[in-house]
């Protein structure tokens, strides 16, 4: 399923979303313009690479280089113009509405504490990987996954490939973006009896990881409803 866009406006100019995707476009103009052998080292560099990750010694160690390093550079880094832009198209419909729910700070946070929970995910499943895992579709995820949460019934007009026939139709949210997390499901289950060179390139438990931490995290970063004064006019 593709969307298009949703029925839900938001309410305030959604900055941080804006600035994200900015900033996603600038770093990949950036590996644009690099030699080949230069792109190799900076993947290698601020990618998630598992088995480099595992090499350290206790948990301690791994948030030491991770957190501050990889996990957070890896979000802004992409292996190409469909992978850039079918993230930052997820990111311009969902964002939206969820940094409307948190507040930009509190949004901005959000997503790069799903980014990071994504890649732990995917460090978890597939330690031995020598592969480095780059993009943003593990944070993306989350906001998918806050959204479903916040919205499940949000009317979202979708491209729906059947075949021969690929009608335009609105499902609600949770319809669309529920079906999305089963297929990464479907595929991350069946990716864990792969080794890390025959994944077909994409981290599906990363996806599943980050989604899972925006449904997670949604309530504990959402900004609370102000309650009516009995007797107020509504």
């Amino acid at each position: 399923m593709i969307p298009f866009r949703d029925d839900v406006p938001a309410k305030r100019y959604p900055i941080v979303t804006v600035l994200l995707i900015l900033a996603n476009v600038a770093v990949f103009a950036y590996e644009l313009s690099l030699p080949e052998a230069e792109l190799d080292r900076l993947i290698h560099q601020f990618g998630i690479v598992p088995s480099a990750v595992r090499s350290l010694e206790g948990p301690a160690s791994l948030l030491m280089l991770s957190l501050p390093g990889s996990l957070l550079t890896a979000t802004f880094l992409h292996g190409g113009i469909p992978h850039l832009v079918g993230n930052m198209w997820f990111l311009w419909i969902f964002g939206d509405n969820v940094e409307d729910r948190m507040g930009p700070l509190r949004f901005l946070v959000f997503y790069l504490t799903c980014g990071v929970a994504a890649g732990i995910a995917h460090i978890a499943v597939h330690p031995e990987s020598s592969m480095p895992s780059i993009g943003a579709s593990g944070a993306v995820a989350g906001v998918l996954g806050a959204y479903m949460v916040s919205f499940p019934f949000a009317r979202v007009l979708t491209l729906v490939p059947l075949f021969l026939i690929w009608p335009i139709v609105e499902l609600p949210a949770f319809l669309v973006l529920g079906f999305w997390f089963l297929i990464q499901l479907f595929n991350g289950t069946a990716a864990i009896a792969a080794t890390s060179e025959t994944m077909g390139g994409i981290a599906w438990w990363a996806h599943i990881g980050g989604f899972l931490a925006g449904v997670l995290l949604i309530g504990l970063f959402a900004r609370r409803r102000r309650r009516r004064r009995q007797g107020e006019a509504i």
